[in-house]
């Protein structure tokens, strides 16, 4: 292993493998210094606000659009226009930058490819830096995978559009000290990935693309276009050449659309659904009111109340200013031994892209490759020869603040299935995490941090508000232990003992019961458990 010397206020605390060294090149690492001390402190203010919304939440204060801003939303202005390998969105794919199944969602047939550093990757130190040395081969059409069994997997003539998705402003990276604090975890991925290939996207015919996750607020993308336009200054790009589409995936942005779109108009490239993300924010946001109690995780579709609010207008706010709407993730992973559940699951994920491809949304999200020529063809029979619906208004769309924190579920109940599956569906995918694999596939799901956070707020929820089974109990910290030590044991006898031996399953259990028992909510479980990471 080599340590790369470091310039005056930098300090690395990782080992530095040979082919590490080309990402973690003196430049890289200064340019990434520099977004730190320019950026940090207003980062750091924004966290702080963030908890000041939260205390206002939890005094009884609703979200509701800003008075402030009214004169953004109710002037004229249009995104600018996006490059041309970015006009067809119809699917996109998504997942982690792992060397592999990068190159099957390249290969994929969708149009688009989110490349993941967050949500769906476990951040170890030897993840983050594989993975951009990936994007760097994927790029050069250099990437490749052998399997060891005869089988070598390499692109096709035809690749997706790379879009990538740096971790969130909440986040820091613990391995690179930047005048003796770890830097900002965005501007890490940011900052490494945009030195590194910038100018190598464009020199393609293509350009640094991003999706940007869990902003809270318009002043949140505002301090990314900041970032961008300092960027582009940095290193002799013309401002614009980065594109940018914003998650909507907390509660408070989705009363902020409008104005998170007018913040990045020069380099926006659209809204996404962030659907699970989205639904385990407001639970967290509203998490101490009895009347914002939700039920079973199944029983919270898209078709409910306040998650229709929120996606009409999603779609009404892009179209208006010329922006792409995009839908959400499709998450089931087809069974190789099960033809009844494909059967059944895959019916869902053509209605759901039925219905998103009606409501206007220019293009969708898939977790598997096998989903995309059912989610394809979802959206070409919706847009034809068009690359988008831009054209399609939704002028009667009337979204009121109202509308979006209306939490009825008819027929909506809690019961114990409910709260053993958020259980296990958690300890699992936080075991997994702990090993450094993000994406897990749970019971036929794709489970990443998202659908995790989702099984340990309501649980949190559930608990804090004595909710009742509709068995009867009152969910208590008593039960859940119970439940929870019923369910360690079913995985343990189903994985075996040796399985188990080299598993974090304790661990994991220990974690899960910190985020989903403990009296204060913790903000994100991935902030204890990645002080456990490598």
């Amino acid at each position: 292993m080599t340590q790369l010397s470091s310039a005056p206020g930098i300090e690395l605390r990782a080992p530095v493998g040979e082919r590490h060294a080309q990402v973690l090149a003196p430049e890289a690492l200064a340019f990434v210094a520099e977004l730190q001390r320019r950026f940090g402190p207003a980062r750091e203010r924004l966290l702080a606000r963030r908890a000041e919304r939260q205390e206002a939440f939890d005094a009884g204060r609703l979200p509701d659009f800003l008075p402030e801003t009214r004169s953004v939303r109710e002037a004229e202005w249009r995104v600018a226009p996006v490059p041309a390998d970015l006009q067809n969105r119809r699917v996109e794919i998504t997942g982690p930058v792992e060397r592999k199944m990068m190159i099957n969602a390249l290969n994929s047939g969708a149009p688009g490819y989110m490349v993941d550093f967050e949500d769906s990757l476990a951040p170890t130190w030897e993840n983050l830096i594989e993975g951009q040395i990936n994007l760097t081969d994927a790029i050069e059409r250099t990437i490749s995978f052998d399997q060891g069994d005869g089988r070598v997997y390499r692109l096709n003539e035809q690749v997706a559009t790379m879009l990538v998705r740096p971790r969130g402003w909440h986040l820091h990276e613990k391995h690179l000290l930047v005048d003796g604090r770890p830097v900002s975890a965005s501007l890490f991925d940011f900052g490494l990935y945009f030195c590194r290939n910038a100018r190598r996207l464009l020199d393609r015919g293509s350009g640094p693309y991003f999706y940007l996750p869990k902003l809270e607020s318009h002043l949140e993308a505002r301090l990314w276009n900041e970032v961008f336009v300092f960027a582009q200054e940095r290193v002799g790009l013309p401002q614009g050449s980065i594109k940018a589409t914003v998650l909507v995936e907390t509660l408070p942005a989705a009363f902020e659309m409008e104005e998170i779109l007018y913040e990045l108009r020069d380099h926006s490239a659209g809204l996404n659904a962030g659907r699970w993300d989205y639904i385990f924010s407001a639970i967290k946001k509203l998490r101490n009111r009895p009347d914002k109690v939700l039920p079973d995780r199944g029983q919270v579709s898209m078709t409910v109340p306040f998650m229709r609010a929120y996606s009409e207008l999603l779609v009404k706010t892009c179209h208006r200013r010329g922006a792409f709407a995009m839908g959400g993730m499709a998450a089931f992973i087809p069974s190789r031994r099960d033809p009844q559940v494909n059967e059944l699951a895959l019916a869902r994920v053509r209605e759901d892209k039925e219905r998103e491809s009606r409501d206007g949304f220019d293009g969708t999200w898939v977790a598997h490759p096998d989903l995309v020529p059912v989610a394809l063809e979802v959206f070409d029979q919706a847009l034809g020869d068009r690359p988008n619906q831009l054209g399609k208004q939704r002028p009667e769309v009337s979204v009121t603040a109202a509308d979006l924190l209306d939490f009825a579920v008819p027929g909506g109940a809690v019961s114990e299935a409910g709260v053993r599956t958020n259980i296990s569906v958690g300890v699992q995918y936080i075991e997994s995490w702990l090993r450094g694999v993000g994406a897990a596939a749970i019971n036929n799901l794709m489970e990443d941090a998202a659908t995790a956070e989702i099984s340990r707020a309501q649980v949190w929820q559930w608990v804090r508000h004595g909710v009742r089974l509709e068995e009867g109990p009152a969910v208590t910290r008593d039960l859940v232990r119970r439940l929870q030590e019923d369910e360690v044991q079913k995985l343990r006898g189903a994985w075996g003992a040796a399985l188990v031996a080299k598993s974090r399953l304790d661990e994991a259990a220990r974690v899960f019961e910190q985020v989903a028992m403990a009296e204060d909510f913790p903000e994100f479980l991935t902030l204890p458990a990645y002080e456990a990471l490598p």
